[in-house]
């Protein structure tokens, strides 16, 4: 007991010499790297010794009910992080490699959550077969892409219980919205993913809408490119006002109108070539199953990807649009720099080889580049407003002649 006293009081001045050094003292890209994998480590053994302190039952000598709530109220965690706390020591006694690369710092505890939680009944034996295949996948790949592996390896291991799942997500569905006594409203919203994908995408293209108007309306008021700050509305009003026009629109709409049908991207391959995919174009993974009470009331777009006769339109053409627009949107999904997820209908239409220098507008010279990336790529500011969430908002002069790939 002394000697593990005595490793949490070296640790404690370890921490203390980090904090006099000040933030300035480790800012490189290599300590941040080294900081975070120490702190892995680090909560892979304090979450070792609270399973072993839950096990104990030594907890229950000050009354408390359950090993979470005594570590909720004595170490001030909300009640969510004690429980996390314990779910994850759980995880790792029964998934020991995860539990080992964790304690290497090799992952972190936001894996070992992943995996766990798609340990059930139904997936136990395949889990002990594959613990080592999905842990490579943990140490290789981006987060995102690890989570989705795993939602496809549990579709494989536990077919019923994917769409068993499926559809309790769906039946989870639910709009709360209620006026406080002061007149206001809050609300929450619950919705499975093809329907958040549909409501999502209606709500961001009104918002986009509704900057737009913004950044004009400030342009003729201050006769400049405004910033950010200088725009009316705040990001959480204009989709506020969103939501509202989409109310509106509703309303307004006639009786005996033809409904429009929604439009959301799926993506899906054959089995017996490369495995399942069944996924939105935004990569939440889907459980076929899903998909089948939509098959009557949304467009279906085939969308084949080969070595040969690939859809194009005039390689000559400046911007990408039509089919060719469309094709590189469903192969790259979102934005292509390493270090960006932006979703694809955010995104604009680059060339690989840039126009200027003889780039044919193609699928295989074409590539989706947020704006921001798109202009550190050019190294050239780009003309008009920022993007809506450009925390900077600095005035951009136009590109010289020949710079900038403008949206497409």
């Amino acid at each position: 007991m002394n000697g593990h006293k005595g490793l949490i009081t070296a640790l404690a001045e370890v921490v203390d010499g980090l904090v006099a050094a000040g933030p300035g003292a480790v800012c490189g890209a290599d300590d941040v790297v080294a900081l975070e994998r120490q702190l892995a480590r680090l909560e892979a053994a304090v979450t070792g010794a609270v399973a072993a302190f839950e096990a104990s039952g030594a907890w229950g000598v000050d009354g408390a009910q359950n090993a979470a709530s005594w570590l909720a109220v004595r170490c001030s965690l909300s009640r969510p992080s004690a429980r996390r706390r314990i779910r994850l020591g759980h995880h790792a006694r029964i998934l020991p490699e995860f539990a080992a690369a964790w304690q290497a710092g090799e992952i972190t505890g936001e894996h070992l959550g992943v995996v766990g939680a798609a340990r059930r009944p139904g997936t136990e034996e395949a889990m002990a077969r594959d613990e080592g295949l999905l842990l490579g996948n943990a140490k290789t790949l981006r987060f995102e892409g690890f989570t989705k592996t795993v939602a496809y390896w549990l579709q494989l291991a536990d077919p019923d219980g994917a769409e068993d799942e499926a559809e309790q997500r769906q039946a989870r569905r639910d709009v709360w919205l209620r006026e406080s006594f002061q007149g206001a409203w809050f609300g929450k919203i619950t919705l499975d993913p093809i329907s958040g994908t549909i409501v999502n995408g209606e709500l961001e293209r009104l918002t986009t809408q509704l900057f737009e108007a913004d950044w004009a309306a400030a342009r003729a008021r201050l006769g400049r490119e405004p910033l950010l700050a200088d725009l009316d509305r705040t990001p959480g009003q204009r989709r506020a006002d969103a939501l509202i026009e989409m109310a509106t629109r509703s309303a307004s709409t006639p009786p005996d109108s033809r409904r429009p049908a929604p439009l959301f991207s799926v993506i899906v391959d054959l089995e017996t070539l490369r495995g399942r995919v069944c996924e939105l174009a935004s990569g939440t993974v889907l459980a076929p199953g899903q998909l089948l009470g939509w098959l009557d009331s949304a467009y279906v777009e085939r969308v084949v990807f080969g070595l040969r006769d690939r859809v194009e339109v005039s390689a000559s053409a400046r911007l990408f649009s039509g089919a060719t627009r469309r094709a590189v949107e469903l192969r790259d999904r979102q934005c292509q720099h390493p270090f960006c997820d932006r979703d694809a209908e955010r995104c604009q239409g680059d060339h690989v080889v840039p126009f200027a220098e003889d780039g044919r507008t193609t699928q295989d010279n074409g590539q989706l580049l947020c704006g921001f990336h798109n202009r550190l790529k050019q190294r050239r500011p780009p003309p008009g407003p920022p993007e809506p969430d450009d925390p900077a908002g600095t005035v951009r002069p136009p590109p010289p002649e020949g710079g900038l790939d403008p949206p497409g």
